[in-house]
């Protein structure tokens, strides 16, 4: 899993790149706090190599949590996330992405 970072200086946003290996997957998207938790809203594309990818801007000085909803039915957090935050709806951990 990774994420990259690039910093816009024509706009007060950042590109936030998301990717995940899931070799067997059919379907990955990204949910979170950018999206209102929204499974369908922000679907990763799937590269040749396993890897799902897409790329999102948000805005700057600001913090987003979210995670990696694969098939449908299983949610993952990113290794590479900037910090993890405890949510007692799922009563899990959510990733935490500061851009």
């Amino acid at each position: 899993m990774a994420i990259t970072k690039q910093y816009l200086k024509s706009k007060p946003v950042c590109k936030v790149t998301f990717s995940i290996l899931a070799e067997d997957a059919e379907k990955v998207s990204v949910v979170g706090s950018f999206n209102e938790w929204d499974a369908e809203a922000t679907p990763l594309k799937k590269l040749k190599n396993g890897i799902f990818k897409t790329t999102l801007d948000l805005d700057k000085d600001s913090s987003y949590e979210f995670k990696y909803l694969i098939d449908e039915t299983v949610y993952a957090n990113d290794d590479a996330a900037d910090a993890y935050v405890w949510n007692d709806f799922a009563s899990a951990d959510n990733s935490v992405i500061n851009v």
